[in-house]
């Protein structure tokens, strides 16, 4: 089992920021990726869409024959929370292993939180922020068009446009005197700098792709399913919609070519 692939599902790019970290942490897994392009945004549909979607694309994944499910998507992980009790693999989403750090990351006790409008509306982080320490404040922005920008390659920190969004959706974070932020979509640590930019140097951004890669590094440590081959692992790739824009993209997220290893599926 040890030898089977790690499967990451997202409804579209973002997490391909997990895959990255993935790779950076467990560079001998192989990894299947599935990108539901063709419904993306997740976060703007009802909770039982949601749900659906992320039984369906879990259940992709098992058909590959997986040992370990990622949803790095904040919307499934903090909607379609009874997912891994489904499920006959071990599965995490991002909002504990995020949450955790941004605990212990925090000096002054201030937290901001922003994902989608689904994700923002469920409480996921702040519940979990404030069940390991009820101390601290917890400010929370949905920022739904983050999302939209990031999957039309509006992604530079020198874009006015990305300027003025940012600034939009955090001008009341900078207010209130956060030290953290919680980057609670994987979509959004690809306009991390821009982020950054704004709220200042010392705020310090949670990547939910990378701590999840931590997190997931561990359980296939206790679950004693690691693969210890000394080769470099692989990774393959599925989307619902074309495989163009897919692969252009994914190419700059990863730093490298990923043409032959994208593949279209029809997820219904």
């Amino acid at each position: 089992m040890s030898e089977q692939s790690i499967g990451v599902f997202d409804s579209g790019l973002g997490g391909l920021t997990a895959v990255k970290e993935l790779i950076k942490v467990l560079p001998q897994e192989n990894i299947i990726y599935f990108g539901d392009t063709a419904r993306v945004p997740y976060g703007s549909r009802s909770e039982e869409t949601i749900k659906k979607y992320a039984r369906q694309d879990a259940n992709f994944l098992l058909s590959k024959n997986v040992k370990l499910i990622i949803a790095a998507c904040g919307t499934v992980s903090s909607v379609a929370t009874e997912l891994k009790d489904t499920l006959p693999v071990p599965f995490t989403g991002v909002v504990i292993p995020t949450a955790t750090a941004a605990v212990n990351a925090t000096r002054n006790g201030k937290i901001g939180i922003i994902g989608t409008s689904a994700t923002v509306k469920s409480c996921s982080y702040k519940k979990e922020i404030l069940r390991q320490n009820d101390r601290i404040t917890v400010f929370q922005q949905d920022c739904p068009l983050f999302v939209n920008f990031v999957e039309n390659g509006f992604i530079s920190e020198d874009d006015p446009l990305v300027q003025l969004m940012v600034e939009r959706y955090l001008s009341d974070m900078k207010k209130n005197g956060i030290d953290t932020l919680i980057l609670g979509c994987t979509h959004f640590p690809i306009i991390a700098k821009a982020i950054s930019n704004y709220l200042g140097g010392h705020v310090r951004l949670i990547d939910s792709g990378k701590e999840t890669a931590l997190y997931a590094a561990n359980m296939l440590s206790s679950h004693n399913i690691l693969n210890q081959s000394n080769t470099l692992g692989s990774c393959s790739f599925y989307v619902s919609d074309t495989v163009d824009g897919f692969m252009h993209t994914a190419g700059i997220f990863l730093g490298r070519n990923v043409s032959e290893e994208v593949t279209h599926i029809t997820i219904e």
